[in-house]
């Protein structure tokens, strides 16, 4: 409520009319004091006056946002209530007046600036420094009004990528996909203004205010500054990256379940960088900031993701004799996931065609105009290879698209293209279906189908862009280029394949605390018998591939018969890989194969160990009512955990984090764990649950609930 006066009416209260304003705007999760709407919509508000306002009398409105505004900028409107409509223009209109109340409604243009606004308001006949404050509200984008840019026609999609504050973020290798809970938790106290304060603290804002308040008007500038500041790279961002070694002065980004801690600790520390993130923690983050601010979005994994640092469209890859990668020579990587976001947007910008889904990776990685950022770019503009278009075409055509190269680095240093699959890269690219906990396959929105005529079509044509003068003089200038040139080989030549394929088997599910039991299976393609030598290696990596530790050297002298396969068997204690063991659970086959006469195979296999948690709920779940949760949980390990602790997170059903201690497990034993809590929001809410020791990594694990609202 706010006091003011209106010539020689008074105004003793201002009713915002939340609840009513809420409901049809979509806000009324936010947990916050002000009115919270949505941009080209109408939203009403009531003023209790001491006297009664003549029924000719209009009042003259003011709202403006940011600390300069102005009309000239369209940060700030002088309107007054006359005929209410939605179009270029604020408008109002007094729509009932009973005694001493009059309720106006206001509306907003669809290409309004968003944002926090400070409405005021005077008698039309006074003078205007008798204007008065009436208070605050936030606008946001709407993506339900056709005529924003954000807008969205399907109202399932709305549902899950604007108003679902709960996800899941798809993890692990190509063919071992795991799904991992996220709490994006864009209505939970404080978030809204976070959000906006990560707008006011970016040095776009901090350079010029004024000019970058009057641009928030358009997802495209809004979503680009937030990818930024999502990282610490170039400014006061909120997540510091780190991709190895220990995370004692900070949280590792494993442990972290959701955005809602990651953001309130980054304003409590007054916008110090949060320690540590990773690809899918920024990208949740930025997931949670966009929801927040209404521009649909989703999170999005990308197995085998290029990182091409020399913008030659490849991923160049130099092993030694062992498939072991050659550190100091190899600049790109291929990461074995990369977790980027899409917003849904119009490119006003680009033109109709690249309109829909936007790329958006705040991972910092390389530099785009002098800052760790990266997007939006047009999904559609990526499947056609149309890589001059802003943002950041190249980089993101290379993650899904890029040929995966080998080249085997000889003691003399020199250096021959080696066998391999070079379709490797952009693969199984995933991301939660609408209204389940389903895995949705949309490769295909990025490329066509890899190795046809028109994906290597749409290949050479982004080459093209790329080497243009125009593309490469203006647009990407401030891009390095390698020492390697783009054109040192033809990318559309496929490479010699030799006599003999190869593929490692898994025996046995890799089980966390087990040993791994594999094979290698070589098989003649030759009509005359073959001698090779099999050179094995084995690394614990990250998930970006960089090797942490080896466990794993061996070589085999195999002799195949035309057409015969053999199978060489791998087994690799517990023992051997339970000291580097990172926390991304991973391991990395690789066997360089030397055919008598030449040939040369590369073959590799990637490993995620597995680990259970079972979570069930144990009866029907109500707001207000305390429901049962029992975890199950298996010790992994041949050594007894008394460390063992359940740490609990869910918007909506439980404030902040539970801590649960677990009770000792035995060896390779299970205990069953149960708990309350209580539902404070209806709708499907995703209660997670980790098991934390500090024997293994974290193991994690999450349930969907269906809370029925209350009778």
């Amino acid at each position: 409520m706010a006091e003011s006066r209106l010539g020689k009416v008074r105004v003793t209260k201002v009713d915002w009319q939340q609840k009513s304003n809420g409901a049809a705007h979509r806000t009324q999760e936010y947990s916050c004091n002000e009115l919270v709407v949505r941009r080209g919509q109408l939203f009403s508000i009531s003023l209790h006056l001491t006297g009664v306002l003549d029924e000719e009398e209009t009042l003259t409105l003011t709202v403006e946002t940011g600390s300069q505004a102005s009309e000239a900028l369209h940060t700030k409107a002088v309107f007054q209530t006359a005929e209410l409509e939605v179009g270029d223009a604020w408008t109002a209109a007094k729509e009932a007046q009973t005694g001493d109340t009059v309720t106006i409604s206001l509306a907003s243009p669809p290409d309004a600036v968003i944002g926090r606004y400070l409405l005021s308001a005077r008698a039309s006949s006074c003078c205007k420094h008798s204007n008065r404050k009436l208070g605050e509200f936030v606008l946001l984008f709407n993506p339900w009004c056709p005529e924003d840019d954000v807008f969205l026609a399907s109202e399932e999609e709305r549902q899950e990528y604007v108003l679902s504050d709960s996800g899941i973020i798809f993890k692990g290798a190509e063919k071992h996909t795991r799904a991992q809970g996220w709490n994006y938790g864009q209505f939970e106290e404080d978030i809204l203004s976070i959000s906006l304060s990560i707008l006011d603290q970016s040095p776009s804002h901090q350079d010029n205010p004024a000019t970058d308040v009057s641009r928030r008007h358009s997802p495209v500038y809004v979503t680009r500054v937030i990818c930024a500041m999502v990282n610490c790279n170039n400014d006061q961002g909120v997540l510091q990256g780190q991709w190895q070694g220990k995370y004692d002065d900070g949280t590792s980004p494993l442990h972290w379940r959701g955005s809602v801690a990651i953001l309130q600790k980054w304003l409590k520390a007054k916008y110090k960088p949060v320690k540590y993130g990773q690809c899918w923690v920024f990208a949740g983050v930025m997931c949670t900031v966009l929801r927040c601010l209404g521009i649909p979005t989703r999170v999005v994994s990308n197995f085998n993701s290029a990182h091409d640092t020399d913008r030659n469209l490849s991923v160049d890859k130099y092993v030694d004799s062992f498939g072991r990668t050659v550190e100091d020579l190899t600049e790109d990587s291929m990461w074995n996931f990369h977790v980027w976001n899409e917003s849904w947007f119009a490119r006003r910008d680009l033109g109709p065609f690249y309109d829909g889904w936007q790329v958006l990776d705040a991972t910092p990685q390389e530099e785009s105009e002098g800052m760790f950022q990266c997007g939006p770019a047009s999904v559609n503009a990526i499947r056609e290879g149309d890589v001059h278009l802003a943002h950041d075409g190249p980089f993101v055509f290379s993650e899904v698209n890029a040929d995966y190269i080998t080249w085997l680095w000889h003691e003399d240093e020199s250096q021959e293209r080696v066998y391999s699959d070079t379709r490797k890269i952009g693969r199984y690219i995933s991301t939660k279906a609408v209204g389940s906990d389903s895995r949705v396959d949309i490769t295909y929105l990025y490329k066509y189908p890899e190795g046809s005529q028109k994906e290597r079509q749409v290949y050479r044509k982004a080459m093209e862009k790329l080497l243009s003068m125009e593309a490469w003089g203006q647009r990407w200038r401030n891009y390095k280029v390698s020492r390697r040139s783009l054109q040192r080989y033809d990318p559309l030549e496929p490479p010699t394949k030799p006599s003999i394929t190869g593929k490692f088997k898994v025996l046995e599910p890799p089980v966390l605390g087990h040993e791994l039991k594999l094979a290698l299976s070589l098989a003649s393609l030759a009509s005359q018998p073959l001698l090779i030598r099999v050179n094995l290696s084995g690394a614990i990596v990250l998930y970006t591939r960089k090797p942490v530790a080896e466990i794993l050297r061996e070589s085999h002298l195999v002799t195949l018969d035309p057409e015969e396969e053999e199978k060489i068997p791998i087994a690799i204690s517990y023992s051997r890989y339970k000291k580097d063991l990172t926390e991304d659970k991973k391991i990395l086959l690789a066997a360089m194969c030397f055919v008598t006469g030449g040939e040369k195979l590369l073959v590799e296999k990637d490993i995620t160990l597995e680990d259970v948690i079972i979570i069930k709920v144990l009866g029907p779940a109500t707001v207000g009512v305390a429901v049962a949760i029992e975890v199950t949980v298996v010790n992994p390990l041949s050594e007894t955990v008394r460390d063992g602790v359940l740490m609990v997170e869910g918007s909506g059903l439980v404030q902040g984090q539970l801590s649960i201690d677990v009770p000792t497990l035995q060896p390779q034993g299970s205990a069953v764990v149960q708990f309350s809590i209580t539902p404070s929001r209806s709708g499907p809410r995703q209660l997670q649950v980790d098991l934390v020791s500090a024997h293994f990594p974290n193991i994690k694990g999450f349930v969907i609930i269906h809370v029925a609202t209350a009778e």
